[in-house]
């Protein structure tokens, strides 16, 4: 997971924009191949409710990135995870994997959102939990 989290956020590095882009990747697992197709939306985007479900429904798991440099970005997590887990839950019983991925770990001396928080958010939404930096 942790190969996958770093392959997801190499997109992150910088700022980017208002684009969204369909990325495919092949990654080996256990002699297992697995194709991904990895929808990169950004958060101004990803408020219209239509294509917000589309993009849900789309998906089987789910990777959201903040910047530990920026509250606003870990603030709008929590109602995010709960719209997911109501569209994608409330159709089956199934538990959809979320993982939380705090970004710019790099950026100490800037942080505005601890580890600790981070931690504690997952946790409480029942989500993996990461801390990294694409640009390292």
């Amino acid at each position: 997971a942790a190969l996958t989290v770093r392959f997801l956020t190499r997109r992150f590095i910088g700022e980017y924009g208002d684009m969204e882009f369909i990325y495919s990747h092949t990654l080996t697992v256990d002699s297992r191949e697995i194709l991904f197709h990895i929808w990169d939306v950004p958060t101004s985007q990803a408020d219209d409710g239509s294509s917000e479900e589309k993009r849900i429904q789309w998906a089987d798991s789910f990777v959201l990135v903040y910047s530990i440099c920026d509250r606003a970005s870990f603030d709008i997590l929590p109602p995010k995870i709960q719209f997911i887990k109501a569209a994608k839950e409330g159709q089956s019983q199934e538990k959809v994997p979320i993982v939380i991925v705090g970004n710019k770990r790099d950026l100490h001396h800037q942080r505005e959102v601890s580890s600790e928080e981070g931690r504690l958010l997952a946790l409480s939404l029942d989500c993996g939990f990461y801390e990294v930096s694409a640009a390292e």
